[in-house]
């Protein structure tokens, strides 16, 4: 397996870290009886020799050895050594690599009957990847698919089919027949879901009208053909918590989210496919269920409540992993989790042991019922959040957790008050203490705190880095609330500063002195940071026809190369000038080219009003998409956050649209009606 191992001058190779003279020792551990030993030679390989899938010279003069070790049944793991080269030669993208593991691609051929089932597993994939010869995989792929027996291994060689259909169209319908045959009885639920899903991805003119409702049965009789849940062991450990949040039936999870995956936009079909995994007697599906809710409301509009209510459903189950899991979801969705909110409530209020983590010498942290609660927009939590703050230990960053509930979090704002006015200074810690605080008294809207939010600049320490560092939250706060009139003086004083943008339009809202401000911000519009210039265009906005004299400064801010630059002048043009002219054209380019930029484009729209008509036809076809603009912007993986931006973009085009048949939009300014 080593033979000339020892010839390869790896001193003068490179990896991740630095010279590779230590990969001969990684690769011959890789055949050690030991699985520690092994475990971490693979660790070593997949982190040093292939770090985050880059291949190294080093990388390359490994494979032929992988190779080796790969076709030795005395060497454990082997199916892992065959997942690595596949990484190495097809997944890197590097076409060396590609070729250094084509170069023994008939390996493949061999392992695709191993002993192993983990070795047939990964080699199903690799024959199709690197064999040069369709006719020939598609005869090996026939062959064992007949002889398989294995249910893990059946799905990996239908999707090796389904790869097969992509690399090679030309020998396609050959291979789509097998699929078509393996979807049908007498195969196995396992192998007919499967083929069904690659069906649908791969041929959807062969897809099965009820595609749907046989998935869901399928996926039952598997349930039940399977042994007992796996069992969840250990100590709560933050690493058990991890575990316990994933679904043991890995391969049920890549079943269901190909079937989802190749239903792609078509919503109702992908709401009854969940709502019929979440209805399983089977936790297993129930929790693969409940990570496909968050996959499909991240990346679509389901226009559904079904499938998050039957996630709160979850939270009753016996399985403690399965309620982590419904947890984590409702966590992330943050307001659509509101069609659960009856059933975390019901947790939170049965179970007081959850409403707060508390972690060996680390602060404590708001329980994740507790929080879901919270972020879904409950008042139910107020009373269960007012008993934690009177406690000794707030957990850490309840503020901005206690901000999602907006002013209906009122009655907490004299204790969050206190807790702002109790922060000592001049301690390293005070920003980060300050910060979640300001974030809740903002949100709650809370003038009372004014001192205490001035406290935290007027009386710190000059030099502080801390105090600078906090002065754009301090001013967000003061101006969230309403700036009054002893908050001026420190305004004026950070006029001079990198949050002068943020103080000039605070300071506006206080006294309304352009003349104290304009000039400052016109200042910031004109510097070399681009930051700057969109802040201040922003505040530029806030001034209505007050900011006149910057005008010729916004309009040659939308020709700027930067969209963000571009959107936030055209914005503020049209708030100070009225002029939608120079502005609806800039908004059309950015809301088709950027679609980051829809959201700040729509609440300006908004205000337009009438003016606005012409773009309707992009807020129409918003609303008329199914597809989320923050999966459009950022992938279908866009986080809980991003599904909030988009619910916020959705808002602003009802809110706009609504006001179509109104006098005021159906008219312009002399009365006339309005033309597209």
């Amino acid at each position: 397996m080593f033979t000339g191992i020892d010839d390869v001058d790896w001193a003068s190779l490179r990896h991740a870290h630095g010279s590779a003279e230590d990969v001969p020792g990684w690769l011959r551990a890789l055949a050690s009886a030991d699985a520690t030993e092994r475990e971490a030679a693979l660790d070593s390989m997949y982190g040093v020799v292939h770090h985050r899938g880059k291949v190294y010279d080093s990388t390359l003069a490994s494979v032929p050895f992988l190779l080796r070790l790969a076709a030795h049944e005395e060497v454990p793991d082997r199916g892992c050594l065959v997942e690595l080269l596949v990484s190495v030669g097809a997944e890197s993208g590097d076409t060396r690599a590609r070729e250094a593991v084509r170069a023994g691609a008939e390996v493949f051929t061999s392992l695709a009957g191993d002993p192993d089932a983990g070795v047939r597993r990964a080699a199903a994939g690799a024959v199709v990847r690197f064999l040069d010869d369709p006719p020939r995989v598609l005869a090996l792929l026939r062959l064992r698919a007949a002889a398989e027996r294995d249910d893990l291994v059946l799905p990996a060689l239908t999707e090796a089919l389904g790869l097969f259909i992509r690399r090679c169209p030309g020998h396609a319908p050959d291979a789509v027949e097998l699929l078509a045959a393996q979807s049908a009885p007498p195969w196995a639920p396992t192998p007919r879901l499967a083929a069904l899903g690659q069906l649908a991805l791969h041929a959807p003119g062969r897809r099965n009208a009820e595609l749907v409702p046989t998935a869901v049965r399928l996926l039952r009789e598997r349930s039940a053909r399977r042994a007992g849940t796996p069992g969840r062991p250990g100590d709560d450990t933050f690493v058990t918590r991890i575990r316990r949040l994933r679904p043991s039936d890995e391969e049920g999870a890549r079943l269901l989210r190909t079937l989802h995956t190749a239903l792609g936009d078509r919503v109702g079909e992908r709401v009854d496919l969940l709502e019929g995994q979440l209805g399983s007697p089977d936790p297993m599906d129930r929790c693969n269920a409940v990570w496909m809710t968050a996959a499909l409301y991240r990346a679509l509009r389901p226009g559904s409540e079904g499938p998050i209510a039957l996630v709160g459903h979850q939270l009753h189950a016996e399985q403690d992993w399965l309620r982590d899991a419904a947890v984590s979801v409702l966590t992330d969705l943050c307001a659509l989790a509101a069609p659960a909110a009856d059933d975390l409530h019901a947790l939170v209020r049965s179970r007081p042991d959850l409403w707060t983590l508390r972690r060996e010498r680390n602060a404590p942290t708001l329980g994740g019922p507790l929080k879901a609660l919270v972020r879904s927009g409950d008042s139910r939590a107020v009373p269960v959040l007012a008993h934690i703050l009177a406690g000794p230990y707030a957990p850490a960053g309840l503020g901005s957790e206690i901000a999602f509930l907006g002013r209906a979090a009122a009655p907490l704002a004299a204790e969050l008050r206190h807790r702002l006015g109790r922060i000592t200074l001049d301690s390293p810690a005070a920003g980060h203490l300050a910060a979640p605080l300001l974030t809740a008294l903002g949100a709650i809207g809370d003038a009372e705190a004014a001192p205490e939010v001035l406290r935290l600049l007027s009386g710190a320490p000059d030099g502080l880095g801390a105090r600078d560092r906090i002065a754009g939250q301090v001013i967000g706060t003061l101006d969230a609330f309403g700036a009054a009139g002893p908050a001026v003086p420190l305004l004026r004083s950070l006029l001079t500063t990198r949050h002068a943008s943020m103080a000039a339009g605070a300071l506006w809202s206080v006294d309304g002195d352009a003349g104290a401000v304009l000039p400052v911000l016109r200042g910031e519009l004109a510097r070399d940071a681009a930051d700057a210039r969109i802040a201040a265009a922003g505040q530029l906005g806030r001034l209505g026809p007050a900011g006149r004299e910057a005008l010729p400064e916004l309009l040659a801010t939308t020709s700027s190369e930067r969209v963000r630059e571009r959107t936030a002048a055209a914005a503020a043009l049209w708030h100070v000038g009225g002029d939608p002219d120079p502005v609806l054209p800039v908004f059309r380019a950015a809301w088709s080219a950027h679609p980051g930029e829809r959201g700040p484009i729509a609440r300006c729209l908004t205000a337009m009003g009438a003016a606005a008509a012409p773009l309707r036809d992009l807020v129409r076809a918003e609303l008329e998409s199914v597809r989320r603009h923050t999966a459009v912007a950022h992938g279908d993986g866009a986080h809980g956050g991003g599904v909030a931006d988009d619910e916020a973009l959705l808002t602003a085009c009802r809110t706009l649209l609504a006001e179509e048949g109104s006098a005021a939009y159906a008219s312009g300014p002399g009365g006339g009606p309005l033309r597209d």
